[in-house]
């Protein structure tokens, strides 16, 4: 199994330790592109379809040309079969504009190994400070130019609130919007549980559609759970039976402490993240 794996677009295995982009292009001079982050196991990358089509909705909100699906899912394959079947692998998919100077958009997949800090928060959980997130649930409509909702390569505010959030002894955020509602992590979905129901803020208040919870949804109602799509306050998070961060990678983090204050563990703690293997294993 190699360290590290890359693939371009055109279906070439490179070598990772080597320069790729070109120094003007867009992605590293604006962020200007779209990605998606995909769990590599057993070989295969999971959850696929969901990723590869919240792709496509964020290259038409950034007016990027729409991304050749079937190349796309080559190059993953590929890129998860040069990773192999040894470790779990995080994948990153890759989308900019391409050079400033104009030409093709630029793509390319890398596998990395899972860093120890995901494998952490898997089993103990993280502690979160609740942060404004300074926008409105209808940002969206009324300013679509501000791609909420698109998986965009400018991450910069989502990694200084982490880093905020971090010289106060917090592991994550939750994000409020400007009337107090609950949205969501700089890289993760909300997620609580009420006894059997599932509830996490709908993707209308300006949150990313979540492609790990659409699949825990998925196998959670199968399995006798009702899952919703509603509107959340941060003392909702204070009553709830649990709450989880979910990702495609790190998967589900339970939420143990918030602001400071301590939450019970629920007592079917094991479920949620059971279910989100599931869902990783079933749904394409």
């Amino acid at each position: 199994m190699a360290d590290r794996v890359l693939v371009t677009l055109d279906g070439v295995v490179r070598d990772a330790d080597q320069p790729l982009l070109c120094a003007d292009d867009l992605a590293a001079l604006r962020g200007d592109g779209a990605f998606e982050t995909i769990l590599v196991r057993g070989g295969r990358a999971r959850i696929v379809d969901m990723h590869l089509a919240r792709l496509s909705k964020s290259a038409e909100a950034l007016d990027l040309p729409a991304p050749d699906l079937a190349a796309w899912r080559s190059v993953i394959d590929t890129a998860a079969e040069e990773w192999g079947e040894e470790a779990e692998g995080a994948m990153r998919v890759v989308y900019s504009r391409g050079r400033e100077g104009g030409g093709d958009p630029t793509g390319y997949v890398l596998i990395g190994p899972v860093q120890d800090r995901v494998r952490a928060v898997r089993t103990d959980g993280v502690s979160v400070m609740t942060m404004p997130r300074g926008q409105s649930v209808d940002l969206g409509q009324i300013a679509p130019w501000q791609l909420v909702g698109a998986k965009t390569l400018s991450y910069a505010t989502n990694m200084a609130a982490l880093r905020f959030a971090a010289r106060y002894g917090a592991d994550d955020v939750i994000f409020v919007s400007s009337e107090g509602r609950v949205l969501e992590g700089p890289r993760s979905t909300v997620v609580i549980a009420r006894d059997k129901s599932l509830i996490t803020p709908p993707a209308s208040q300006g949150v990313l559609a979540g492609t790990t919870q659409r699949a825990l949804f998925q196998v959670a109602e199968d399995k006798g759970y009702s899952c919703e799509y509603a509107p959340l306050f941060p003392a909702d998070l204070i009553t709830a039976d649990g709450v989880w961060l979910l990702s495609s990678v790190t998967l589900a983090a339970r939420v143990h402490t918030i602001d400071g204050l301590e939450l019970p563990e629920p007592e079917n703690s094991g479920a949620i993240p059971s279910l989100v293997d599931l869902a990783v294993e079933s749904v394409t």
